[in-house]
């Protein structure tokens, strides 16, 4: 079903052929009906014409192999409510976007979230930490893997993790019948529906659909590391000293493409590695990915996250126990821990694990450089933002 008002045939044809009609005669393109646009204005701070979602990733990264797709901007208006619809949960107190805020870069800053019925059991997974969903992921719309996410990477698209989220007895509590009935009872959805499928039928396929494409139209690449990058006139050669960057940004760079960037990317965009044991300590409580997928060798392994906005997104590792980015470097500078499960890339060509011994200052460096990752238009952009009046 077409959502615009058009002329019919006959009135252009008419208009084309009258010569008394105004050259002046406006033909206006509209999105909602205007008692749609009334209802939804009684809820929602939405514009009378959505907004564009489509990501235009710059060249350091599309040369890298990310890509991205076009998204439809009212598949994204619909998902970026129920994003933040608190009404979608058991009771009515916790949305998405509780445990995923933009202005931290869609992470929380608890060690665990708060759901429906007590903490999330691990550490809110920033969104922003990757500079876009649909190239990270991979091709929602087709249900094919890209990187998967999560701490134990059991899911493959942002559909798998919404339906989880919606139906998790912790986090929002509903039945997937419950989660439509929700829906069905708010009629501010029903102008979204309509644009974004052609009908107001709510359907499981519809909602999860919909939040994927508005995660999937998220994008951060505008941080001062990126600016950098982009204006670099030699390949984007990242081992050269950037012209913007500070001398010690510049060194933070350079202690970061020398330790950190054959796990976690060099321009931030997938990571070289799903999944790796850090030495976080020696008796783990929490088996990582093995403990979803039961096989040995997956044991005590989690996801490598990338980077970007980490300045915003403490507390960091799977149980948030670090609580500032010197903690998380003093950590990889003294304290690795001799784990039989510790990756190769964290150990030295003795076999002992691989601790920068970092002096102060370039401590320091390193927490200026990382914090070069942040997106500031990212975590204000009104497009991502809570539609809730």
């Amino acid at each position: 079903m077409k959502n615009f008002i058009y002329l019919s045939l006959f009135a252009v044809l008419a208009i084309g052929l009258s010569s008394c009609v105004s050259d002046d005669v406006e033909v206006r393109e509209e999105f909602y009906y205007p008692e749609e646009l009334a209802m939804l204005q009684q809820t929602l701070d939405l514009p009378e014409k959505p907004l564009d979602y489509n990501v235009v990733l710059p060249q350091h990264l599309s040369s890298s192999g990310l890509f991205a797709r076009n998204i439809n901007k009212d598949m994204a208006t619909l998902g970026r409510v129920l994003f933040y619809d608190k009404a979608l949960s058991s009771t009515g107190e916790v949305s998405c976007a509780s445990c995923h805020k933009q202005e931290l870069a869609f992470s929380d800053n608890k060690i665990s979230s708060d759901g429906v019925d007590g903490e999330t059991e691990r550490n809110s997974l920033a969104l922003g930490s990757v500079a876009s969903f649909a190239a990270y992921y991979g091709l929602d719309i087709f249900g094919t893997f890209g990187v998967p996410f999560m701490w134990d990477n059991r899911f493959g698209t942002a559909r798998e993790q919404a339906k989880a989220a919606f139906t998790s007895e912790v986090e929002m509590g509903l039945t997937i019948d419950e989660l439509v009935n929700n829906i069905e009872n708010r009629a501010f959805y029903q102008p979204l529906f309509r644009r974004a499928f052609g009908s107001t039928q709510v359907t499981e396929e519809r909602i999860l659909s919909a939040v994927a494409e508005f995660v999937d139209g998220l994008g951060t690449f505008d941080s001062k590391f990126d600016r950098a990058a982009e204006k670099s006139t030699d390949g984007f050669n990242m081992e050269v000293n950037f012209s913007d960057f500070t001398a010690a940004e510049n060194r933070g760079k350079e202690i970061y493409l020398e330790s950190c960037a054959g796990c976690h990317s060099s321009v931030f965009g997938r990571p070289v590695m799903n999944a790796a044991n850090n030495g976080l300590e020696m008796q783990y409580q929490d088996e990582g990915i093995g403990g979803f997928t039961n096989i040995t060798s997956d044991q005590y392994t989690f996801k490598v996250p990338t980077l970007r906005n980490v300045a915003q997104s403490a507390p960091y590792m799977h149980d948030g126990r670090f609580a500032t980015l010197e903690e998380v470097v003093d950590f990889y500078s003294d304290n690795v821990a001799d784990h039989p499960k510790l990756h190769e890339f964290l150990r030295d060509e003795s076999g002992q694990p691989m601790r920068l011994n970092l002096s102060s200052q370039d401590k320091a460096a390193l927490v200026s450089f990382l914090e070069t990752l942040t997106d500031i238009d990212y975590l204000q952009e009104v497009r991502y933002s809570d539609p809730f009046k």
